[in-house]
């Protein structure tokens, strides 16, 4: 399988147990992010021209934990990132907006 999608509270988890060789990806517009976002995150947005040039410069050695909105963007990038040679994908179920709805307590 190219990727995983994990709901809010396994993706919490798998990545807290990653920290150390996992990357918080954030791929969508700088305005959206602005309105919320998960801390500790690097941002590279799907929909601007360079996305493919940035996802050519990271580490392929490490796990990369991917939100968006919804989980329709993040999806698209595991699905892309995946047939680059990244194999250790992790897509944010139901994106932000599933996020902002669960209790973490």
């Amino acid at each position: 399988m190219a990727f995983e999608d994990l709901a809010p509270k396994e993706f919490l988890a798998a990545y807290n147990a990653q920290k150390d060789h996992a990357v918080l990806l954030d791929v969508r517009t700088a305005a959206e992010i602005e309105d919320a976002s998960i801390d500790g995150h690097i941002a590279i947005d799907i929909q601007q021209p360079g996305f493919t040039e940035k996802v050519a410069g990271l580490d392929k050695s490490k796990t990369y934990f991917i939100y968006c909105r919804s989980g329709n963007r993040s999806g698209q990038a595991c699905r892309y990132m995946a047939t680059q040679g990244f194999d250790k994908l992790y897509n944010l179920k139901g994106g932000m907006i599933a996020w902002m709805d669960t209790d973490f307590e």
